[in-house]
């Protein structure tokens, strides 16, 4: 059962890091868009910003309830 949980910790972490490299790199395409005044880059960078912030709050909300499968 530790291992389990040690490992739902890590699952947790590395899908937070995903998140949050995911939103920094939409803000950089969102201001590189802004900067070049690029329709394209901006909304590629919306999309990843919020996407990356979705994946962040999956792994916040979602990922610590697998620890309850088992206990």
């Amino acid at each position: 059962m530790d291992f389990f949980n040690s490992a739902i910790d890590v699952l947790q972490t590395l899908v937070i890091a995903l998140g949050g490299g995911l939103c920094v790199w939409g803000g950089i395409n969102l201001l590189e868009g802004y900067g070049q005044d690029n329709p394209a880059a901006k909304s590629q960078g919306v999309k990843q910003l919020v996407a990356g912030g979705g994946v962040a709050l999956i792994g916040v909300t979602l990922i610590p309830l697998l620890s309850g499968l088992l206990g």
